[in-house]
């Protein structure tokens, strides 16, 4: 793959991810026996202020990389650099290191804690992480955040059950802004809202990148999806990129196959449902 531009905030150094048997097809020839290769040999960089689209059906192994850029899985070789710092786990990575790569999981109601109000919820990742907490009213930093990601101040005493998915995912996205990242990481963001809320989310991501000048790791199995946020396109199968490039040159002219296979299901998917919106969940 392509080197990225002189000083990325992430770089990811020939990845390589293992994990206990497991049944099928899929092993690399570098493993121990019995082991299943999860992700094999990925390298991929995202500079400040761009949105990277990972992108690769269920198995290909994106979200094995974006839990091992947060911390939340140990490599078995290989090197992700912050800042060109090499990063290990997130119990030995520093609080800046920590908060600097913050997550937004594919289901939004899951990911919050259903006991939790809204303003626990940020609380919660204000006492986690001090040097975030703002100065002063903590309250009106709180309306402030919420307003940061379209929802009104009233939302702050609900819990998860009481909203919709769609407000659900921008309390996700508050609680990984309120510790003031560097790079979101998102996993399947929006794979779980009826379409018509994800392009609202999408919308809301880029305009947060412009407003707050974050970096996106963007995990998507959609390539129809992936063309709306990002700037440039890595798309994985079996664990390794097979291609990757700008955007428009990834969906203008794809070069591997199973690029051109997940751009004309896309298309097919896009065609059959030519409103966009299948449902009525607010965002």
């Amino acid at each position: 793959m392509a080197e990225g531009p002189a000083g990325d905030l992430l770089e990811v150094r020939d990845l390589r991810v293992s994990f206990g048997r497991r049944g099928g097809w899929f092993r690399s020839r570098s493993a121990r026996s019995g082991e299943f290769v999860a992700v094999d040999g990925v390298s991929l960089t995202v500079a400040p202020d761009e949105i990277v689209g990972l992108v690769g059906e269920s198995g290909s192994g994106k979200t094995t990389v974006a839990r091992a850029v947060v911390g939340l899985i140990r490599p078995g070789s290989g090197s992700i650099l912050l800042d060109g710092v090499p990063v290990g786990p997130v119990g030995r990575r520093t609080t800046a290191q920590q908060r600097a790569a913050q997550m937004v999981f594919q289901d939004p109601r899951s990911s919050l804690s259903p006991r939790m109000t809204v303003a626990a919820i940020i609380d919660e990742a204000w006492r986690t992480h001090p040097d975030s907490a703002p100065d002063g009213d903590r309250t009106a930093a709180l309306h402030r955040l919420l307003d940061d990601v379209g929802l009104d101040a009233s939302v702050a005493g609900q819990r998860a059950e009481e909203m919709s998915g769609g407000q659900c995912q921008r309390v996700s996205i508050a609680r990984a802004l309120a510790v003031r990242p560097r790079l979101l990481v998102c996993d399947e963001a929006v794979s779980a809202l009826d379409v018509s809320v994800q392009a609202q989310i999408l919308r809301l991501l880029v305009d947060l990148r412009e407003r707050h000048h974050l970096a996106m790791l963007f995990i998507s199995h959609d390539l129809g999806v992936v063309h709306q946020i990002a700037d440039r396109i890595a798309v994985m199968r079996r664990g390794v990129v097979v291609e990757e490039g700008r955007a428009t040159d990834v969906l203008g002219s794809p070069r591997h196959e199973y690029t051109r296979a997940l751009l004309d299901a896309a298309l097919e998917l896009s065609a059959a449902n030519p409103g966009g919106a299948g449902g009525t969940e607010e965002g």
